[in-house]
């Protein structure tokens, strides 16, 4: 009686430990998978913004008028012969 005893009490200690160890590696997938998921929606909304840029890239070089577009409103520069005029800044 005691052997079967002792490998009871040999079995209830595996399974306690399994059980615990089972716990925390389940934890660990859960948030490893949740980390994956988070990078997957990342990697979507990247890739949407490189094809955006790419099809920027290539009207830039495709669009001469996009070009001056980008280089009157951001750069402030003007063609030869336009007029330019200054206004006192709203602060004073």
């Amino acid at each position: 009686m005691s052997r079967r005893l002792a490998g009871g009490v040999v079995v209830v200690l595996i399974a306690v430990g399994l059980a615990v160890y089972g716990s925390s590696s389940l934890v660990r997938v859960l948030q490893l998978r949740a980390e994956m998921d988070a990078m997957e929606k990342d990697v979507v909304a990247l890739r949407k913004q490189t094809e955006q840029l790419s099809a920027t890239v290539e009207r830039l070089r495709t669009d001469p008028l996009l070009v001056e577009k980008y280089a009157r409103e951001d750069l402030g520069l003007v063609r030869e012969g336009d007029t330019v005029l200054k206004f006192p800044s709203q602060g004073r």
